[in-house]
């Protein structure tokens, strides 16, 4: 299995809610067979209170509410599911409910229970087994809990607040994955690409058109190595390649490199994913900040709270050193130009959208201001020009849309609350 191969296998699992239930359906089998191999050896398991028909009784209960609590949960993920991805974005979908884990392991529980009760209650002839009917009712147990727990939890997590947080915390792993590295103040502007001149060789994209999801550079930087020569990779994660597209520009080595390994080592999908795509947190935040402020949904409170998030990755992605282009082996020698986002793109990526729609509105205006003071005041100073000429167009801005004097005094006020948490009065 290449490595592409693997990281598209490794994304699906973490992403397909019926990897789980299939898997306990899988332990189930091999649960029950252990535990009715056991029964007549745990001498010290306690009698189980019922008879015949009142363990049938017990079992189809079981098997009665387990149904329910599938088809209940089922029913209310897609009910949700349309609901958020409407009123919120549909990329949370993939990001964010499908790979919740409470989720899906209640799920599988249900399932495991179900089957476990179903193999029960087909075995049972004249007698009762102890240790398998204990276990039938404690998972029983075990699932009602489960399925309370589970509607409560369901209900903060499809709060905007909620998914807002996840889609954040997603997005710091991510940003601490790719910038590894903390800034300091010795930290130069990004380098300038070295003239290599023209490319000995270039590999193009074969098949179906797709986003580029992830890059195995760790790879790369040994291929190029080995045959002393520079690999240049064309687009960025997150970039879509459409089919005869250059996807690298080789130089040096000649005919050396592998060209089916390097095809092997960049891993494409349909749709863009969070794993490696550093700016992708944002574009999904800014996503749900766009879209309540829609005339059609009105809902700038929620904006509030996706530029909450966006304060957050821009002020931990502003601590980092954003790496050069250019990554070198350990003899310091170029091996791998790979592009990444710099900080004016993301600094742009999070205030230019929200402020062409939501400016006229003083919450986001307010809370705009708020985050780029606080950015301003925290990050260093190679940070400071992209952030003052947002204010700079946040102002003018608010000048065009706010005719009135009053008006416009109080779109001015920095406010982390949108609108409420500071006063020009004092």
């Amino acid at each position: 299995m290449t490595w592409n191969q693997w990281y598209a296998f490794r994304s699906y699992f973490r992403a397909s809610l019926w990897i789980v239930p299939f898997i306990a359906l899988l332990l189930e089998q091999v649960t029950f067979r252990i535990a009715y191999a056991l029964d007549a050896r745990f001498a010290w398991v306690p009698a189980w209170p019922f008879g015949l028909s009142g363990t049938q009784t017990a079992l189809q209960t079981i098997i009665t509410l387990i149904l329910s609590f599938i088809v209940f949960t089922f029913a209310s993920l897609l009910v949700a599911i349309q609901v958020a991805s409407g009123q919120l974005t549909p990329r949370i979908i993939a990001t964010t409910l499908l790979r919740d884990n409470v989720i899906r392991l209640t799920v599988g529980l249900f399932v495991f229970t179900l089957l476990f009760a179903l193999g029960t209650v087909a075995r049972i002839e004249s007698t009762v087994p102890r240790l398998v009917m204990w276990t039938a009712a404690s998972l029983g147990l075990i699932s009602v809990m489960a399925f309370l727990f589970l509607i409560d939890y369901a209900a903060r997590l499809l709060r905007p607040v909620s998914i807002l947080w996840r889609v954040g915390e997603h997005g710091l792993s991510v940003i601490e994955s790719v910038y590894p590295r903390p800034s300091s103040a010795a930290d130069a502007p990004r380098a300038q690409r070295h003239q290599l001149g023209a490319p000995d060789r270039i590999v193009v994209h074969r098949g179906t058109s797709a986003i580029l999801l992830a890059v195995n550079l760790e790879a790369l930087v040994a291929e190029a190595s080995r045959v002393d020569g520079v690999i240049e990779v064309v687009p960025r994660v997150g970039d879509f390649v459409a089919a005869g597209e250059p996807v690298y520009l080789l130089r040096g080595g000649g005919s050396a490199f592998d060209e089916r390994k390097l095809r092997g080592w960049l891993a494409f999908g349909h749709e863009r994913t969070i794993e490696q795509d550093s700016t992708f947190a944002l574009r999904v935040i800014v996503d749900i900040a766009i879209r309540a402020l829609s005339k059609a949904i009105n809902d700038p409170t929620t904006a509030v709270l996706a530029i909450d998030q966006l304060h957050r990755l821009l002020r931990d992605v502003g601590r980092r050193h954003l790496h050069d282009e250019q990554i070198s082996d350990g003899a310091g020698r170029l091996r791998v130009i790979f592009p990444t986002p710099n900080w004016d793109d993301f600094v742009q990526l999070a205030c230019r959208e929200i402020r062409l729609y939501g400016a006229e509105n003083f919450q986001i205006a307010r809370r705009m201001r708020a985050m780029i003071d606080n950015l301003m005041k925290a990050l260093p100073e190679s940070r400071l020009p992209a952030l003052r000429l947002e204010l700079e167009l946040l102002d003018r801005t608010i000048e065009r849309l706010y005719l009135l004097p009053d008006d416009l005094a109080v779109a001015r006020i920095a406010d982390t609350q949108g609108l409420g948490g500071s006063s020009s009065a004092g």
